[in-house]
């Protein structure tokens, strides 16, 4: 519940912020008594789109802690966090980044990283994952997280977040304008927009929308067979990879907060909008990669 209330309180902040931004630009008035104003509208359009994206990359780390109930490691109370810390930042130095934060939450098995930046990122692992599999499991595990850093996929997920919510918003409004347009021609008193603009506009927000999150989500499943062969590479050799990933593949993964679930080690709802590739696809690839 606690996960569900901070993401609905953060995306209506966020709205409310661009809103502001949007008002203060002008960029918001892209209906005028002449039509439509495109450049204001691609204006708001980028706005809404990228400016959501990013403010969450930004805010990712802290949510996902809060959602999460991530325990920082900071000085490690036994042997096992001492460990934990040290493999990822041994893994961090090969990989080139700066030591991310490192943390444990309660639940099932999982893990995921985040952060806006390489050099300031977090990666934190589940108590389930770290009871359920041997370190060299876990230690594949957090080299697919380094590398998920170190390929600046949070970064590039955001880029084409903004991209595809750009879209939405530009041709949701551009569609609804002509629809309106169209049934309302002929009306002398049209001084603004009708009931079938709002009416278009929402049922396209949604559609495209739909559309808009498997075109994401395939990216995403391509990022993460390049984190798996990032881990690979990491180890030097794929074998622990893919020993986790039979493992995992024999659990039921952790649910993790939507902005960071993308970056998790496994889970996602049905082909199409699902994050993830399925584990066998990922084994299969891993196998036979040179």
């Amino acid at each position: 519940m606690k996960r569900i209330v901070l993401f609905v309180a953060t995306n209506l902040a966020i709205v409310l912020v661009l809103g502001l931004v949007a008002n203060l630009l002008g960029v918001n008035r892209f209906l005028t008594s002449n039509g439509l104003n495109l450049s204001a509208l691609l204006g708001f359009a980028l706005i809404m789109g990228f400016g959501g994206a990013f403010i969450s990359l930004l805010m990712s780390k802290t949510i996902a802690k809060w959602s999460s109930g991530v325990r920082l490691i900071t000085q490690p109370a036994n042997a096992d966090e001492a460990w934990i810390q040290d493999t990822v930042h041994r893994l961090a130095d090969k990989a080139g980044i700066g030591h991310p934060e490192v943390g444990i939450f309660d639940g099932e098995p999982n893990a995921f990283a985040t952060g806006a930046f390489k050099n300031n990122a977090l990666v934190a692992v589940s108590t389930g994952l770290l009871q359920g599999m041997t370190r060299e499991e876990i230690e594949a595990v957090l080299g697919h997280e380094v590398a998920h850093i170190a390929n600046g996929d949070m970064v590039t997920m955001t880029l084409i977040q903004g991209v595809m919510n750009t879209f939405v918003v530009f041709l949701s409004r551009v569609v609804g304008y002509l629809v309106d347009s169209f049934l309302r021609k002929g009306d002398q008193e049209n001084s603004g927009p009708g009931i079938a603009y709002y009416v278009t506009t929402i049922v396209l927000d949604i559609v495209l929308g739909f559309l808009a999150a498997i075109i994401v989500a395939w990216f995403s499943r391509q990022r993460e067979f390049r984190a798996d062969a990032g881990a690979a590479q990491l180890l030097g050799r794929k074998q622990p990879m893919i020993n986790a990933l039979a493992r995992l593949g024999g659990m039921v993964p952790g649910e993790l907060p939507k902005s960071v679930a993308a970056m998790g080690i496994g889970g996602g709802v049905g082909q199409w909008f699902s994050t993830h590739p399925p584990i066998e696809d990922r084994i299969a690839a891993l196998q036979n990669a040179k």
